[in-house]
């Protein structure tokens, strides 16, 4: 038998009567997410096999679904709708030479998972059967057919729910309507069907028990999640299906599972070996690669670097070989090193891109890349999405590679090192001298991360008694994430208490981001950082220029920036929009409550080695302890609470929490009434007083965060209150 014969082919019985949606179109042809409920079906269908083997019985309303679906299938006339038997029969005309394996679908079933309709082919296969169906066991009471089992649980009919006793519906497991059977067996089975005494129709599922008569094999793939056994017979199911729909793009690792890149607000993150693979590593820089190509920058190049982050050095290996194989001149950084000195090196050099593998602040079971542009900014939204959809085309014959050690001998590929230009890059904005008068005493917690070299060479240079705590090479970050938050630094904040230390300063894993410990071990949220570094920069340093936050950080800086006669700007979360707005106002600094932050004249990205040495000469030209200079601060601002509190974050929040706040009134948080509403990233209620609540679901994370400030503790927790509703119901 040649192969023609014997490859899979699949039939899709849409010729039924069904329902019709709020436009007058039958249901099959509603709009499900970007496609039909009928083209969903025929996505599965196409797992299977091309179009042309692709055979759509078609009768009520056929010139709609033809034309909507268009010319490269197979229609089939169902002229009497007498039954999906009789409907599966009429394809038999055009199938009647063919031996191997049908799939058939409902066309009414739109939700089926692309794994689900690839184990039900491979149990066919493995087990030899003659039929194969699709079932689920069903908690809440369906209409479907019940599986009836023997007790060696081999399968022996299938009852309609209309022609079941009471004692048959009590069981659960369902028939939800796939079938992979061969096409002369069901064909032949199907031709000596008899009519249902009930209806008169000729049903599909009396084919079953046909078969087992026969002695024919008859096995089953069950599937585990309800919501694919989601029909559409009208307008309340199609709203389900959507939300099902919608909660799939928001399941956290469904990227991974189908193999895609996706970037975030901080670059491309991933599991370890899910998404995070090497393969994604080599088609990643190949897009890249291209994109470098087609804008004539080879000769600019590439600067990768990397953090101690588990097969980090690797992937940056990886990527090298691919850019050399692309003739693309390529700069390997030969240890790992500080996120900042890479996004220095960029600019230093113009180079076409900057990569980094690191995942930041992840847990370390995280890993990924950020890529900056030539100014050492995160590349923007619409330069994201335009690689990351040429990624996920790329398949690893389109990889072009060329093995390290040739690609380092030919020079394509060369090692470099920028710690000593980077390190005089700092110390140009910093007055060291200052800081060598002042003597001071230091302890640094780089949270087993690439900060201790560089930032150590700052602090020693300028004659301070440092102490680095966790400082070793440790790619599982001590079993916690690198973040550099009060519960992480613990042990920092007990050792400043105990040995007396004038400041105790944090860095997360990459060291783009900052924590700081004033003289009585207490933890500083870095909104206060911001706060005072932006002080100390305007009013001590004399320097001018407004101040860039994104909408997550304290409105403290709003009114710094009034009193001292400068504007505040506002930007949605992530960094590349933060200096994008410097640029634009020339900023005098910018700054993210989550740690980073950067100011005019350095990197056009967050610098946790920077701001420790900014910081550290803040104390030493002011001569004020931390406390003292909070309090400076303060009796400028005032004070606000803020509180933050983070879910994760299940695909159905993604979909219903959004949905409760805009079904809910919002004039009012309580008693306090909102001013205006932004949906500039996630949602943010504006109240008077600069107090404010915000909800939004994290870029980097699945998580949802939510923020809320206030002229109090308790009113804080009375917003915070407020937003949990629309949390804990989930």
């Amino acid at each position: 038998m040649d192969n023609e014969t014997r490859r899979r082919k699949a039939v899709i019985l849409a010729a039924g009567k069904d329902a019709l949606d709020a436009e007058g179109r039958s249901m099959m042809l509603s709009r499900l997410g970007d496609r039909s409920v009928l083209e969903c079906v025929l996505q599965n269908a196409l797992e299977v096999a091309p179009a042309k083997d692709i055979a759509i019985v078609v009768g009520y309303r056929r010139e709609d679904i033809c034309s909507h679906l268009g010319a490269g299938y197979r229609y089939v006339i169902q002229e009497s709708q007498l039954g999906t038997g009789h409907a599966a029969l009429q394809a038999s005309r055009d199938l009647a030479d063919f031996d191997g394996d049908l799939l058939i679908l409902y066309g009414d079933t739109p939700l089926f998972r692309p794994g689900s309709i690839r184990g039900l082919l491979n149990r066919h296969e493995l087990k030899k059967a003659h039929l194969t169906l699709l079932t689920a066991v069903m908690e809440q009471p369906l209409p479907y057919g019940r599986i009836i089992r023997n007790a060696d649980g081999r399968i022996m009919d299938i009852i309609e729910n209309s022609e079941a006793s009471p004692e048959i519906r009590q069981i659960r497991e369902c028939n939800v309507g796939a079938y992979v059977v061969n096409a002369k067996v069901i064909f032949t089975a199907l031709e000596r069907l008899s009519p249902s005494p009930e209806d008169g129709d000729y049903r599909l599922t009396d084919c079953v028990h046909q078969l087992i008569r026969a002695g024919l094999r008859v096995e089953s793939y069950r599937i585990y999640d309800p919501d694919e056994v989601q029909g559409i017979n009208g307008v309340e199911d199609l709203a389900r299906a959507e939300f099902i729909l919608q909660k799939r793009l928001f399941r956290p690792r469904r990227q991974e599972e189908r193999n895609l890149v996706t970037f975030g607000t901080g670059g491309w993150r991933a599991i370890i070996g899910e998404g995070f693979t090497m393969h994604n590593v080599r088609r990643l820089s190949q897009a890249l690669a291209n994109e470098i190509t087609r804008q004539g920058g080879e000769e600019r190049g590439v600067v990768i670097g990397y953090d101690r982050r588990f097969l980090s050095r690797q992937a940056a290996e990886a990527s090298a070989e691919v850019f050399g194989g692309n003739n693309i001149q390529t700069v390997l950084l030969n240890e790992d090193a500080p996120t900042p000195l890479i996004t220095y090196a960029t600019a230093a050099r113009r180079a076409a891109y900057g990569l980094v593998f690191t995942a930041s602040h992840n847990p370390p079971e995280w890993n990924g890349l950020k890529v900056f542009q030539s100014d050492g900014a995160l590349l923007l939204d619409e330069e994201t999405q335009r690689i990351e959809a040429e990624t996920n085309t790329l398949t690893p014959e389109d990889v072009i590679k060329l093995e390290l050690d040739i690609a380092l001998d030919s020079g394509i590929v060369q090692r470099g090192d920028f710690t000593n230009e980077y390190v005089d890059a700092v110390e140009k904005l910093i007055d060291l001298q200052t800081i060598r008068n002042a003597a001071l005493k230091v302890i640094v917690d780089p949270m087993y991360g690439v900060g201790q070299l560089t930032l150590g060479t700052v602090l020693t240079e300028a004659r301070c008694r440092v102490t680095f705590i966790h400082e070793r090479h440790n790619p599982l970050f001590g079993g916690r994430s690198p973040a550099p938050n009060a519960e992480a630094l613990r042990l920092l904040t007990s050792t400043m208490r105990d040995d007396s230390y004038d400041l105790g300063l944090a860095m997360d894993g990459d060291a783009d981001r900052i924590a700081i410990v004033d003289e009585l071990g207490e933890y500083i949220p870095v909104n206060d950082v911001l706060l005072l570094l932006y002080w100390y920069l305007h009013e001590v340093r004399g320097e001018r220029g407004g101040v860039v936050r994104n909408l997550a950080t304290t409105h403290l800086l709003d009114r710094l920036a009034h009193r001292l006669g400068e504007e505040c700007y506002e930007m949605p979360v992530g960094f590349k929009h933060i200096v994008s707005s410097m640029v634009e106002h020339d900023a005098l600094l910018g700054g993210e409550s989550s740690g980073g932050l950067t100011i005019r004249g350095h990197i056009l990205g967050k610098d946790g080695i920077f701001a420790a040495a900014l910081i550290v000469e803040m104390r030493a030209r002011t001569g004020k302890k931390i406390s003292q200079l909070r309090s400076t601060v303060y009796e400028l601002t005032g004070r606000l609470y803020d509180r933050e509190e983070t879910f994760p974050a299940t695909p159905e929040m993604r979909i219903a929490v959004p949905r409760k706040l805009q079904d809910a009134s919002c004039t009012h948080i309580g008693p306090y009434p909102v001013l205006r509403i932004s949906h500039l990233d996630g949602t943010k209620l504006y109240l008077e007083n600069d107090n404010w609540a915000l909800l939004r679901f994290s870029g980097t994370e699945p998580v949802l965060r939510l923020v809320v400030e206030a002229d109090t503790p308790e009113k804080a927790s009375e917003l915070m209150a407020w937003l949990k509703q629309f949390v804990e119901a989930q």
